[in-house]
């Protein structure tokens, strides 16, 4: 990417003025030239998990007592704001030497990441599932490494399930029993029978699992964009008309709603079903909320996979720290923290022996389903250098694809004209 597309990138954020500095220095000002900064994406910070910053600082306070010289400077950002900083960062010829964000491409493509293979041990490069291991590379280079990862379920409240004679441990395997399981749960009174957060927040997620679930996805097998794909449009033909617009999604239109909101409704029993990812089972254990959970419907039966989006760590060349980069990655990459990570935090790991860790470990258990999907989770194209702009035209606009008076058709296929346009601009 090129300096004013950073530029351009951080722009929308800072034209009201520069947001207030954010997070904890670890290091000692007056050792600047053995400071590795470090950029990190908020993922919790209620009193039981404790914010990512302390478990950045407590990670960085062990790695300190065997290499005492190097200093980490710790910054932790929230994730709305995290790449318009970094991009902020790098624009200003100022960047990190390592970042945690969703996608790493734009960065990769301007020449700004060191390969992995500059970073890791060739073991630590092979632990790595081999699903992200591949989603981390560009142009068969791996620039990403995979930090933490998630797989998608449908989450369906007991309670509400039982109050309208259905069978919780039975969730719905097809879109057709989806629609079923709504009608008998909206003729018994529930405000929301599957809540669909098609808004801002994620919509481009909960899009890419229905569209998975149809057999479709966001990209076809040559690697092109293919969001107006016969399945697609049907896919959301099919949530327009047998959801939408009989109301089995709630009061409220599905492109205004976030990811947020449906897990709160159906934290307060207003919603009965939704897709959630394992985080949420942090907040059902906080809630006392008894649920059951299935793999996505399908069109004729469960899908075959599901949506798995990952944290990527990335470093940055030109800062001349390659050595202490690598000393400390291999640190953060230890199968123990890794697996700290992922279980404070309610997401799932990324290493072989990390998973297969917390496979066996009876304190995992509510895990397991969500693990035994990794092999069949579909990762974002994060590959692309124009991801991140198509996903946040998705973001914006997937909404009203199932608005009732609108044509799904028409809707994926302005996203697909303009995700060719990104594609072809580099």
């Amino acid at each position: 990417m090129r300096r004013r597309d950073f530029i351009g990138a951080a722009a929308g954020l800072f034209a009201a003025g520069a947001l207030p500095a954010c997070g904890n220095r670890q290091a000692d000002p007056g050792a600047s030239a053995d400071i590795l900064r470090l950029v990190a994406v908020e993922h919790g910070s209620d009193s039981a998990t404790g914010s990512t910053e302390s478990f950045w600082n407590e990670l960085v306070r062990r790695f300190r007592r065997d290499h005492p010289d190097l200093m980490i400077d710790v910054t932790v950002f929230p994730p709305d704001e995290a790449d318009a900083r970094v991009a902020e960062m790098v624009a200003a010829g100022e960047p990190p030497d390592i970042a945690q964000l969703g996608a790493y491409a734009e960065f990769a493509e301007a020449g700004l990441l060191h390969p992995a293979g500059d970073l890791l041990t060739l073991p630590m490069q092979s632990d790595f599932l081999p699903g992200l291991a591949g989603a981390g590379e560009m142009r068969h280079v791996q620039y990403g490494l995979p930090y933490a990862t998630d797989t998608r379920r449908l989450f369906c409240n007991r309670e509400l399930f039982e109050n309208a004679d259905l069978d919780p441990d039975k969730p719905p395997a097809t879109r057709e029993e989806v629609r079923e399981a709504a009608l008998a749960l909206a003729a018994s009174g529930v405000p929301t029978p599957y809540g669909l957060p098609l808004g801002p927040e994620e919509g481009h997620a909960e899009a890419a699992i229905w569209m998975l679930g149809g057999g479709g996805g966001l990209t076809r097998s040559g690697g092109g964009y293919a969001l107006n794909s016969a399945e697609n449009i049907e896919t959301f033909t099919w949530l327009r008309d047998q959801l939408v617009r009989p109301r089995l999604t709630g009061p409220n239109d599905p492109g205004t709603t976030d990811r947020r909101e449906v897990y709160r409704g159906f934290g307060r029993g207003e919603v009965a079903m939704m897709h959630a990812h394992p985080t949420f089972l942090r907040q059902a254990e906080l809630f006392d909320i008894a649920y059951t959970t299935g793999p996505v419907p399908g069109v004729d039966g469960p899908s075959e996979v599901t949506l798995g989006s990952v944290d990527w760590l990335m470093a940055f060349n030109g800062n001349g720290r390659l050595d202490a980069i690598r000393t400390f990655l291999g640190h953060v990459f230890a199968t123990e923290h890794v697996v700290a990570f992922a279980e404070r935090y309610h997401l799932l790991p990324v290493t072989v022996p990390a998973v297969e860790r917390m496979q066996v470990s009876d304190d995992h258990t509510r895990f397991r389903p969500f693990l035994d999907q990794l092999p069949v989770a579909r990762p974002f194209p994060v590959g692309k250098a124009s991801w991140a702009r198509v996903s946040g035209e998705m973001r914006r606009t997937i909404g009203e694809a199932v608005r009732p008076d609108n044509d799904p058709a028409r809707v994926l296929t302005a996203l697909q004209q303009y995700a060719e346009q990104q594609e072809a601009a580099g």
